[in-house]
């Protein structure tokens, strides 16, 4: 099989995994004249098209072919799809031709699992130490690891590359049973574990001035929305015990996508990409706004309201700490408005030191007055009790109804 065919499978196949993004990689650049290439430090995160247009990442499998059968997985051992591979060479070889014609600025580098986990992991270490080493590649690198795969070939990867990940997929044991009965739950965080003691013990050793140290910065993962049965609250519960057990960097949320000639266990159809959406939201609130995951969901309510963002649902729900004063609430009460987000916190701080928050402040710095004004009170505003209460807030700031054409696309 030629080169461009093989590209053009897996390529393709490396499409559903999202979590592919560089913040807190380390800066390097080859300006001294020796080595290939350059990492910014954050927003990598394009992807390779068959066509070869513009891309940030080099975004392949090593090989689609795959001793795993998950249900959700298009790459899946059952599934009739054209299978290719590459050698660790070519992987090579493509990534240093990309970037020498400009096309990319890193690679990411996945693979179904061939042999064994230890063998495939060898693999994909082979590709990232010869980029390294022998072509002084100063690029960005993210590989997907392999919790069944030994820890020594783990810490390998970490070695060479800036970002690694571990796909978690589903948020409990009992669903990974039902759709990737090869996955275990247990061994993805015991491999998550080790990976967090090695990023720790860098981290220090770059704190007491080992300059020659390489190792990545960080670790990702992604789990499916709506391939089962989980709820919002599952997820959310799940990333929650990552971010504070494992300090992963991120957790990508992904919406199910349905695949060709599907498992009889999976949806007909994909959810809502609304719902992904709302994922995220609450997930930033967890990580930068001090919500816990118990305040965004409640047993009562464990999806997210698909019509509101998830900071408004919880005003809305805990109208009796509204409406706040600006000029003498904290920053955290503040970050709790709908309509403020961090950096407009931060400057009505700055603010606030020199004069009193009026309305006319808030518009300068774009933010949304009618989303805003029932919860806050400024020098010039106080809104009427009667403005909390109610479904008319309900109603006034729930988005509007737009109306569809007959193929369902909205009408100016």
């Amino acid at each position: 099989m030629e080169i461009s065919e093989k590209l053009a499978i897996l390529a393709d196949a490396a499409k559903y995994d999202a979590s592919c993004a560089s913040s807190g990689a380390t800066k390097r650049d080859s300006a001294d004249g020796r080595g290939v290439g350059s990492a910014g430090g954050a927003g990598i995160c394009h992807s390779y098209a068959p066509d070869g247009r513009c891309i940030s990442l080099l975004k392949i499998l090593l090989t689609n072919r795959c001793l795993y059968d998950c249900h959700y997985c298009i790459n899946r051992r059952s599934s009739n799809v054209r299978r290719a591979a590459f050698t660790p060479e070519e992987a090579v070889t493509l990534t240093l031709d990309f970037y020498k014609r400009n096309y990319i600025e890193g690679l990411f580098l996945s693979s179904g699992i061939i042999r064994s986990a230890d063998h495939t992991m060898e693999q994909v270490v082979q590709v990232a130490r010869t980029l390294r080493e022998v072509h002084d590649f100063r690029g960005y690198i993210h590989l997907k690891t392999i919790p069944e795969a030994s820890p020594e070939l783990i810490e390998q990867a970490a070695r060479y590359a800036d970002r690694i990940s571990i796909n978690l997929e589903l948020p409990s044991q009992q669903s990974l049973d039902r759709l990737a009965p090869e996955k275990n739950l247990g061994r993805t965080k015991q491999a998550m574990g080790r990976i967090r003691v090695k990023l720790d013990d860098a981290a220090e050793r770059k704190r007491e001035g080992d300059r020659k140290l390489r190792h990545a910065t960080g670790q990702s993962t992604q789990v499916i929305v709506g391939a089962d049965a989980s709820t919002d609250a599952d997820f959310l519960a799940r990333s929650d015990e990552l971010y504070r057990a494992y300090r992963l960097r991120r957790v990508y949320y992904s919406a199910f996508s349905p695949i060709p000639e599907p498992s009889s266990v999976l949806p007909p159809t994909a959810p809502p990409l609304v719902r992904e959406h709302r994922l995220y939201q609450a997930d930033w609130l967890m990580r930068y706004y001090g919500f816990s995951n118990s305040e965004i969901l409640t047993p009562e309510q464990p999806n997210l309201d698909l019509h509101l963002d998830p900071k408004l649902a919880w005003a809305l729900r805990n109208r009796q700490q509204f409406p706040l004063d600006l000029q003498t609430a904290s920053r955290g009460e503040m970050l709790r408005v709908p309509g403020l987000g961090m950096k407009n916190v931060d400057r009505l701080l700055a603010i606030r030191r020199h004069t009193r928050v009026r309305l006319e402040d808030l518009a300068r710095l774009r933010i949304s007055l009618p989303k805003v004004r029932p919860f806050v009170i400024t020098a010039d505003h106080h809104p009427a009790l009667e403005d909390l209460d109610g479904d008319r807030l309900v109603a006034r700031l729930a988005p509007r109804p737009v109306q569809l054409d007959l193929f369902g696309n909205a009408l100016p």
